[in-house]
């Protein structure tokens, strides 16, 4: 016969035990990238996001002419020059109502443009004042936020005027064996409207989806996979059998004492 204390000392092994056997299946379906691309496959691209400056932007703003001279008033500077060493010029922030104030010029509306379209409006703009004016503009505030199940969550600075979803979660090291590939969110902000997107990296078709490309600000999300909730299930009703076990082990062993 099996005695009491026998069988309240296997408790927590028992638990462990089911834990293990229900948080460690993971099929190739869960976890592999792109399942439906055929070798040698060709994918042509159908996106053509491009990002649009929005609300709260940084931006670096730089003028230049054959005539240096003449750009000068363009081209706002912190401080003033020391030692030969130039000092770092201003940025311009886009404010609230989507514009930015730019010297002589006055105010610019440039949300919702392309850089390629604020260059275009800026250089119509300085016509009135410079001949061939060349404009550089760079968004300085370029970050992406990756959270969830991946190895190094974190908010990002992108370097370039491009990065995609796959891209961001390289910088966070890839997903975790846990998180789901096939249902990532991306939470896109513009002007204060949220716009929820997923995509379903184990397919070929999520190069082509709307979010793939990101924009300023976006917020990568990676939900954990059944294993995962289960295993955090598991292992909440594991603690809970282990203290049972530990209390009724506990008590049955001062019974046996006392007899």
């Amino acid at each position: 016969m099996i005695s009491i204390k026998s069988t309240f000392r296997h408790i927590p092994v028992l638990a462990v035990i089911a834990s293990f056997i229900f948080t460690s299946c993971a099929s190739r379906k869960d976890i592999v990238y792109f399942q439906n691309a055929s070798d040698y496959e060709t994918i042509r691209s159908s996106n053509s996001q491009t990002n649009k400056f929005k609300i709260d932007d940084v931006l670096s703003i730089h003028v230049s002419t054959l005539d240096p001279q003449a750009s000068l008033p363009f081209n706002l500077y912190k401080g003033a020059e020391e030692g030969g060493v130039r000092a770092e010029q201003v940025d311009y922030i886009v404010d609230k109502s989507g514009e930015i104030e730019f010297p002589v010029v006055g105010s610019i509306k440039i949300a919702g443009l392309s850089p390629e379209e604020a260059k275009v409006l800026l250089k119509e703009k300085l016509s009135t004042y410079l001949k061939d004016p060349i404009v550089n503009i760079r968004l300085k505030n370029f970050t992406v936020t990756v959270l969830g199940e991946v190895n190094r969550p974190g908010t990002y600075a992108v370097v370039g005027e491009q990065i995609t979803v796959l891209e961001a979660l390289g910088l966070a090291n890839d997903l975790t064996i846990k998180g789901r590939r096939d249902n990532v969110m991306v939470i896109r902000d513009f002007n204060g409207t949220k716009v929820y997107n997923r995509v379903d990296l184990t397919t070929k078709e999520s190069l082509n989806s709307p979010v793939y490309y990101l924009t300023q600000n976006d917020v990568v999300y990676v939900e954990p996979n059944k294993s995962a909730v289960t295993s955090s299930a598991l292992d909440n009703r594991a603690s809970i059998w282990v203290s049972i076990a530990s209390v009724l082990i506990t008590s049955t062993v001062l019974i046996i004492t006392r007899n």
